[in-house]
């Protein structure tokens, strides 16, 4: 601290200088707590009408696609894949979503859901489209719980997927007669999830990684589900409630991959 004496005074003269000073100083300090306490309560009262009319401003609500109501992903090559979450879903996808050029995928076990590749503009599907589809069906069916790497299934064509039963014989609902030749494959269980165009997209790993930068590779393993999706919440943004939604029952966190330093920490 520097201490300015002025030199044609003596110390004493000086020292009662700086306690005069002080004296008018310490006079101040109630009114300037005064004031801070009126700037206080200005600014608590400009702050709740900001808030206010914030709260007049709607927020805009996302339109969400017909296909979020169900399983969904993009595949690398960019066809979308649709498949049931229920025996109600499962209906609706084969009965109202599958049309002639598509093709459909079903596990040989009880407990899959029905994939569609989507195929309006009738296109060649690619093999790697049809892994990812197949991957997608395996990994959301009861072998996900059931702790497998794999899962048998196979692909068909929509004409192949029936709803009329032999005699004698009940469909229960979700559940069709398959008919004729099957494409049988073995894909691997995989899965992994980020946000794709504002939508919350759980996927087989090399689909996500194709269109998504941030991404949550996810595994097989008994853990609360909205823990995990909190933490997956802080890598892909969105809402725990879509990012619950989107994951299967079971499932931990295996590896994070972001571009973004700042939301691994």
């Amino acid at each position: 601290m520097d201490v300015r004496l002025t030199i044609n005074k003596t110390i004493e003269q000086n020292a009662q200088a700086y306690f005069e000073k002080a004296k008018k100083i310490k006079k101040k300090i109630p009114g300037v707590k005064k004031t801070i306490e009126e700037y206080k309560k200005k600014l608590e009262h400009e702050e709740l009408r900001i808030g206010k009319e914030r709260a007049k401003i709607p927020v805009p609500i996302r339109k969400k696609e017909w296909f979020e109501k169900f399983r969904w992903f993009i595949s690398s090559t960019g066809f979308l894949v649709i498949g049931g979450r229920d025996a109600t879903t499962n209906e609706i996808v084969i009965k109202k979503y599958t049309e002639h050029d598509d093709i459909v995928f079903h596990t040989e076990l009880a407990g899959s859901p029905f994939v569609i590749v989507k195929n309006p503009e009738r296109k060649v599907i690619d093999e790697q489209t049809i892994q990812e589809a197949a991957e997608c069906c395996a990994s959301f069916s009861k072998s996900w719980k059931a702790g497998r790497s794999t899962a048998e299934l196979y692909w068909i064509t929509p004409e192949q997927v029936s709803k009329e039963a032999n005699a004698g014989e009940f469909i229960p609902k979700g559940a069709f007669m398959i008919h004729g030749k099957r494409n049988y494959l073995n894909p691997k269980i995989n899965l992994a999830i980020g946000m794709y165009e504002g939508k919350i997209m759980c996927a087989p790993l090399s689909a996500v990684k194709t269109h998504i930068k941030n991404y949550v590779i996810i595994a097989q393993g008994e853990s609360k589900l909205s823990e995990t999706a909190k933490k997956i919440k802080r890598v892909i943004g969105g809402e725990v409630d879509d990012i619950i939604r989107a994951l299967p029952p079971e499932c931990v966190i295996q590896k994070i991959i972001s571009t973004d330093v700042n939301k691994n920490k």
